[in-house]
């Protein structure tokens, strides 16, 4: 059961991967995809709202019902505990896939349009920095971890996870959530900002406001003062300014 439970995990793992890997392409519009956020077959302006709408509305209603700490209790009941977090990511990411798959793209009109080439440059840089910033916060509070690796791992080896601990390396000493300011960042640095992708990158933003209050209270239930005086201390998205340097944060995983 346990080596079954591993392959489970490494294939869910590699499936989101490769569907991580695409979306930075979806979103960025890269020429090489056959479908990006701005490209593919288009439908008529209600059904396009209505079916982008629902596929955005059911990959954030999975998120956050599934990354509770309450369904999680429910839910170990009928899953093995070091399965639990591969489960998630594996129904996260065929939400995503989803997405991707049956998105309708909504070129106009143009919000905005960056022409000046240097500017265009820059905004670039700014998209490439924030999928950067996502990447190396999930390193920084154990990647393998919160795509359920680590667990499965454990679990192979007949072995127990240690304690969630409260500590704050690197960016989680100056923003709350960095892995979420990375997604701002990628979503909003476009060039071209079309209606489609403005409705995509206010929905996200949206659902990761509300996403870090619910994973917020997990959190203060979890490590309790702690966890409340570093809200106080450190900014959710952007660094507070004249913060002190805080050292001894969190495993935001383990509650999210």
């Amino acid at each position: 059961m346990a080596i079954f439970a591993a392959l489970y995990g490494l294939v869910t793992y590699l499936f989101f991967f490769a569907t991580f890997a695409y979306a930075i392409g979806f979103v960025g519009n890269l020429a090489l995809l056959p479908k990006t956020i701005d490209s593919g077959a288009s439908a008529p302006l209600i059904e396009t709202l209505a079916v982008d709408l629902a596929l955005l509305g059911l990959f954030a209603v999975q998120h956050s019902v599934m990354a509770r700490r309450g369904f999680k209790r429910w839910w170990t009941r009928v899953i093995p505990e070091p399965m639990e977090r591969s489960t998630f990511v594996l129904a996260a990411t065929a939400a995503l896939a989803l997405l991707l798959w049956q998105w309708r793209p909504l070129a106009e009109p143009v919000v905005w349009s960056v022409s000046d080439p240097i500017a265009r440059f820059a905004v670039h840089g700014v998209f490439w920095l924030g999928w950067s910033v996502l990447l190396i916060s999930t390193f920084l509070i154990n990647h393998f971890e919160l795509f359920g690796l680590r667990q499965l791992w454990a679990n192979l080896r007949g072995q127990t996870l240690p304690v969630p601990e409260f500590r704050t390396p690197l960016f989680y000493r100056h923003v709350r959530h960095p892995i979420y300011l990375g997604f701002v960042l990628a979503f909003w640095a476009a060039p071209q900002m079309t209606a489609g992708h403005l409705l995509f990158a206010a929905a996200c933003t949206g659902y990761i406001l509300i996403g870090i209050w619910f994973e917020e209270r997990d959190l203060i239930a979890q490590f309790g003062q702690r966890y409340e005086l570093y809200r106080q201390q450190v900014g959710m998205l952007l660094p507070k300014l004249g913060a002190r340097d805080r050292r001894g944060v969190r495993n935001p995983d383990r509650a999210a």
